[in-house]
């Protein structure tokens, strides 16, 4: 049945496609064997260089971010290899898993899902490996299913002090082009990442970035690898072309997306997810209720979880807020399940959209009897006027 009005689309991703993105998708499907794809694949392959902040290797894929999970893995690492994880959410855990179905050692460190990682538990575990047997460290550099950033330079800090040799690993599916992420910068040796949530495409694309080091390291690697062979996207990646059938339009909608973050200025995208978290954290302290991530330097900038009253169901929440709203928002995963709900606040996405999603919210807290005080919409409201306000000022002052 119709509804009308636009559906607010709040999950965590995948997010909102702008139209210029969709436009840039609905060209004509060209050859991707012919001489004119070969600037489409160089302007992704290159451009993406900017969007990791790297001047290494990048790989793309046709495939969700879980393919990019398993090419970082098996380009690098040996049956039987550890590997040291942070289990910071449901997300860290199903990387976790796949690397045991890989036959490789996960060494799991433990959280309660409130928080990133500890960049202190991974350096004690790290100094504990007397052995080095530990070969690669992997951590969700935003957790999807928490709302909470682990801090990747001070996880770098932390593995330098210890010495270890380990390759260092992140996943940026939920935070690249929406949080600040720095894979040279911070001696990240293999970055995630996929196209559904920062980027603003559709899924269907994911992301290798890749240090020498990870290099060196996929030379003597003995996983079995076919479609997710480095050394065979390297050849056709220098002339702009692929070993495999691409993602066509999807890399038509890549370009035009890298050149919308590049307009905007990473530095402002960056700023704005921070502002947009701020003021949904705001709302939800005005409503009386909790965030999920407990740890202030955690907090995520593209998602907040938000918590339910003890004895109210977040999924029935969720559902009446649907009926009567037209807003999806996204749902409590694994052992948060009914516990929480998610506000994605990510992607292409501006400060009235974000009063939209609140007011809904605030609305849809209403209609499921949901315990809690009113006025969050209005608190967050306030918060973005007076940073509207300071930002003309400043601009006037230049």
């Amino acid at each position: 049945m119709h509804a009308p009005g636009r559906h607010f689309l709040q999950i965590p991703g995948p997010t909102n496609v702008p139209d210029r993105i969709l436009r840039a998708m609905d060209y004509p499907t060209m050859d991707h064997r012919g001489p004119g794809f070969a600037e489409v694949g160089l302007k992704c392959l290159d451009g993406m260089k900017s969007i990791f902040k790297t001047h290494k290797t990048v790989v793309i894929y046709p495939a969700s971010g879980t393919g990019a999970w398993e090419a970082a893995l098996v380009n690098t690492l040996s049956p039987g290899d550890k590997v040291l994880m942070c289990e910071t959410g449901h997300f860290a855990s199903l990387w976790s898993k796949l690397a045991k179905r890989l036959g490789l050692e996960p060494v799991l460190i433990e959280t309660d899902w409130r928080r990133g990682a500890v960049p202190e538990a991974i350096g004690e575990a790290l100094d504990a490996d007397k052995a080095r047997d530990i070969k690669a460290v992997c951590v969700v550099h935003n957790e999807t299913s928490t709302g909470s950033t682990s801090r990747m330079g001070d996880v770098r800090a932390a593995m330098n002090a210890s010495g270890h040799p380990a390759l260092l690993m992140a996943d940026t599916i939920s935070s690249l082009a929406s949080i600040d992420f720095r894979h040279d910068e911070w001696g990240v040796d293999v970055t995630v990442a996929g196209s559904q949530k920062g980027l603003m495409l559709p899924p269907g694309l994911s992301f290798n970035a890749v240090s020498d080091k990870a290099l060196d390291a996929a030379k003597t690697s003995t996983m079995q690898k076919s479609y997710w062979a480095w050394d065979e996207m390297a050849g056709p990646n220098q002339t702009g072309y692929f070993p495999y059938t691409p993602a066509t339009n999807l890399l038509y909608g890549l370009a035009e997306a890298i050149d919308m973050l590049h307009e905007e200025g990473l530095d402002n995208v960056f700023a704005r997810h921070k502002r947009h978290s701020e003021a949904t954290r705001r709302a939800v302290q005005a409503w009386g209720l909790e965030v999920l991530c407990n740890e202030p330097k955690d907090y995520s900038h593209a998602l907040t979880a938000v918590m339910l009253p003890d004895g109210h169901n977040a999924d029935e929440f969720r559902a009446t807020t649907l009926k009567h709203f037209n807003m999806s928002l996204g749902n409590g995963l694994s052992r948060l399940a009914g516990k929480v709900f998610r506000i994605g606040h990510l992607g292409d996405f501006n400060d009235l959209m974000l009063m939209g999603t609140l007011s809904g919210v605030e609305m849809g807290l209403g209609v499921a009897n949901v315990p809690h005080q009113a006025g969050g919409a209005q608190r967050a409201m306030e918060y973005l006027k007076s940073a509207a306000t300071e930002e003309s000022s400043s601009v006037a002052a230049e």
